[in-house]
């Protein structure tokens, strides 16, 4: 997967790199499809001090892409909550699919146990 991590208002030390890219590699356990993602870290100096790191996470996977955006007083946290509503967010994707696909397979036999074929 290809992680863009881009900065503003603030410098991206190699720790921080290697934090939001660790954190976001683990994502392919749920979906081994995933494109990409660009990952934005910014201090909004406006906000209050409880959400001053922000976290905007887009990750391009096939069919409707998935977006987490999180702010914390803390900028590992603020990373740490974002792929936590990724990972959600992908859990429901993934149950959604197995479900529908069940589903098919029931409907498939159902009619042939019907019809005879």
């Amino acid at each position: 997967m290809h992680i863009h991590i881009t900065p503003r208002h603030l410098p991206l030390t190699d720790g921080i790199e290697m934090y939001v890219r660790n954190k976001l590699s683990h994502l392919d356990h749920f979906e081994r499809r995933i494109l990409g993602a660009h990952v934005v870290l910014w201090l909004d100096h406006s906000a209050p001090p409880k959400k001053q790191f922000r976290v905007k996470v887009h990750l391009a996977v096939p069919g409707p892409d998935l977006y987490a955006e999180s702010g914390e007083a803390d900028l590992y946290a603020a990373v740490d909550k974002a792929e936590e509503k990724l990972t959600n967010e992908l859990r429901k994707r993934k149950t959604k699919m197995v479900d529908h696909k069940r589903h098919m397979e029931a409907r498939r036999k159902e009619k042939a146990r019907r019809f005879g074929k």
